[in-house]
């Protein structure tokens, strides 16, 4: 059984590209996993409740990729069950981008990130957008109720592989409150 991101994405190009380059050998060790990691599980179950940014990829129906930053209070980004997650849509830009891409293309790729712990999670999987007119229950479970944006409608996504990524090249960044904790000193007594 094969992992299933590199199904998805060793297509036959990528293999020769990883033959060109010298990766093949090493790469055919994703293929032999016997760890399917289509599933969400206590590893990921602990890294997404902690993250407030991800970007998200989508195919628009003229081939182009779109990729979108979103982002809100930590734990914005649900865990619905071990092959599913979701987030609330704010009121953006009204672009309508990925949801116009989404009408074409269902597939998306997420790169959720913690950047104050150099850590990525890349995430392939299946999206629909759900509206509160049709499933106000779920859309419900998707508003992060402190967070005072306008929910739109929500996306749900059926995870397909995931894969966490090297950590070699994550700049640190730190949000105002990490960056308030690591600078609070305890005063002598």
């Amino acid at each position: 059984m094969s992992r299933a991101f590199s199904t998805i994405t060793f297509t036959p190009a990528v293999r020769a590209a990883q033959e060109q380059y010298g990766s093949r050998q090493r790469n055919i060790l994703f293929e032999e996993d016997p760890q399917e990691r289509n599933e969400i599980t206590e590893r990921e179950q602990a890294f997404i409740p902690d993250i407030d940014t991800f970007f998200m990829s989508s195919v628009g129906a003229n081939g182009w990729p779109y990729v979108q930053h979103r982002g809100g209070p930590k734990g914005f980004l649900k865990i619905l069950d071990e092959h599913t997650l979701g987030f609330a849509d704010y009121t953006g830009n009204r672009q309508y981008i990925s949801a116009g891409n989404l009408m074409h293309d269902d597939r998306v790729m997420l790169i959720v990130m913690d950047f104050a712990h150099r850590r990525r999670l890349k995430i392939w999987g299946r999206a629909r957008i759900i509206h509160d007119a049709d499933e106000p229950q779920l859309l419900a479970r998707l508003h992060t109720l402190a967070y005072r944006a306008r929910v739109e409608r929500g996306y749900i996504i059926t995870v397909q592989a995931l894969d966490f990524n090297c950590p070699q090249h994550i700049t640190a960044r730190y949000t105002a409150d990490e960056f308030a904790a690591m600078n609070t000193t305890k005063e002598p007594q």
